[in-house]
């Protein structure tokens, strides 16, 4: 059995790792609460962009369609933009994460590739032999839209150049502090969502009430909406991710703590039954010399 002098030390450790993660726990609750807004503030011009968006492909005798938004027959190359976190003590969320992409794109009878953001998703994937196109780490804690637009960029390039037929996204979808869920949803080709369901290619048109005159033209302004959305949905789900990996880690440390509390009792009743045990083994000692004596 350790001494009593080891097992206050021990209990010493535990209690200073308790105060660290309790710690922990703060921070990350702060932090997810302001990864939610950022997201919250992106939404404004997400929405405009989308009814822009949902307004050209009404407009009666548009002959442009804009390459992004237009579906390919054959669809042997896929590219999935996962999205990760660069630090661990968050639980399982990097693990289900990597999982949920893995097992959606197993069965897919196409080609795989993979643009890691985060280096924990990129360094799962590489120990399951995932096939990597490129990764983005070290992104700053509370990133802006040029942060990373440059993985929109590389997605949409892909794209355009026809090394891919078609753009996924896969990333954490924030509900709440509690509730953190695994997402895939389609980047490009561009999917509109009309009151009938979704228009596959764009060029299924509903019926305008009226038509419009755009300055500049339609074409124009599809050549600068359509890639920046596409930017755009990278850095909401950025956002999104990084919310939940915080919320993960609160999580993660609350129960930690709960833990370490729960050892520091453990431990402080060894200690005494130890400490107990001794008294009672030392006044039984003198009894018995003064037994002897007498």
């Amino acid at each position: 059995m350790p001494s009593g002098r080891e097992m206050r030390s021990r209990i010493r450790s535990v209690n200073n790792i308790a105060q660290v993660t309790r710690a922990m726990q703060a921070v990350s609750a702060s932090k997810a609460r302001k990864a939610e807004q950022a997201v919250a503030a992106t939404h404004a011009y997400a929405s405009k962009a989308w009814q822009v968006l949902q307004h050209l492909s009404s407009q009666p005798g548009r002959a442009y369609l804009h390459p992004l938004l237009t579906e390919r027959d054959a669809q042997r190359r896929l590219l999935v933009v996962l999205v990760s976190s660069d630090r661990g003590l968050c639980g399982a969320h990097n693990i289900n994460i990597v999982r949920f992409a893995l097992e959606r794109f197993r069965q897919a009878d196409a080609e795989v590739r993979f643009i890691a953001v985060g280096r924990k998703g990129r360094e799962m994937l590489v120990r399951r032999r995932g096939q990597l196109q490129a990764e983005f780490s070290g992104l700053p804690a509370e990133p802006v839209f040029a942060d990373v637009s440059a993985i929109g960029r590389l997605a949409v390039d892909e794209f355009l150049q026809g090394r891919a037929d078609q753009v996924y996204l896969v990333y954490t979808d924030y509900v709440n502090l509690l509730t953190q869920v695994p997402r895939a949803v389609k980047l490009l080709p561009l999917e509109l969502e009309t009151g009938g369901g979704r228009v596959k290619d764009f060029a299924a048109r509903a019926h305008a009430a009226s038509a419009y005159i755009y300055e500049p033209g339609e074409t124009e302004l599809l050549d600068q909406i359509v890639p920046r959305f596409t930017a755009l949905q990278v850095f909401q789900a950025i956002l999104e991710s990084q919310a939940s990996e915080h919320a993960a880690r609160m999580l993660a440390m609350r129960n930690a703590t709960q833990n370490a509390k729960e050892l520091v009792s453990a431990l402080r009743l060894d200690y005494n039954k130890a400490r107990q045990q001794a008294i009672t083994s030392d006044m039984l000692d003198i009894a018995g010399g003064a037994e002897a004596l007498a």
